[in-house]
């Protein structure tokens, strides 16, 4: 009878250690943040970067065309624009730094056009994914008004996220997969150029 009991003491102990190791190793709650910041292997590069943010991918939103290509929306005849989609963890971002640190990788004075990059699929933009986000990033835009950092009005939008598509996969990633060539651009584009003299010391730049 004792080693009956000890067996289903043990049992007990190790259904109890299973519930324990299975409640440890649950993941880490997420969200999601949606940025549309000109040339997406731009943001992309300028959002990995950041502590707490798990992933990024480049894709399409705003348009009324489903599952666009990168041709189509580049005829500008979409109304997609160029888009990265955040998954970060908020135990160590919060959406409201997220919304900061987009502010300082942009040029939000600017209509349909980012540096070098001219049309709608490079118009800046905050998707919100929720009313919290909504909230968050439109109170961040007007604060961004009120402040006036910069002598030019700020054009960018805040608007509800609809579809996100995700773009071809030699986008994805590309600053890692072809550096030279993404530098080359990045540069020859002014991007950090023109950051430097809308943000100074705040820009986030290469």
């Amino acid at each position: 009878m004792k080693r009956l009991a000890l067996y289903a003491a043990a049992a007990a102990l190790a259904v109890a250690a299973g519930i324990a190791g299975a409640q440890t190793a649950a993941p880490t709650a997420t969200a999601k943040a949606t940025f549309a910041g000109g040339c997406f292997w731009c943001v992309e590069a300028d959002f990995d970067k950041v502590p707490g943010v798990l992933s990024t991918t480049s894709g399409y939103i705003g348009g009324k065309v489903a599952n666009p290509t990168y041709e189509q929306v580049a005829s500008k005849l979409t109304g997609h624009a160029e888009a990265v989609e955040i998954v970060f963890d908020p135990g160590k971002v919060s959406y409201e730094k997220l919304v900061e640190h987009f502010w300082r990788t942009i040029d939000p004075t600017t209509k349909d056009a980012q540096f070098c990059d001219h049309g709608s699929p490079y118009r800046t933009a905050i998707f919100a994914n929720d009313a919290a986000q909504l909230k968050a990033a439109q109170a961040s835009l007007e604060a961004l008004k009120k402040n006036k950092p910069f002598k030019e009005p700020v054009v960018t939008e805040v608007v509800q996220a609809g579809s996100f598509y995700k773009a071809e996969d030699y986008h994805q990633d590309y600053y890692k997969k072809n550096p030279v060539r993404y530098q080359y651009y990045r540069s020859a584009c002014g991007r950090d150029a023109r950051l430097k003299q809308l943000w100074g010391d705040k820009a986030a730049v290469h």
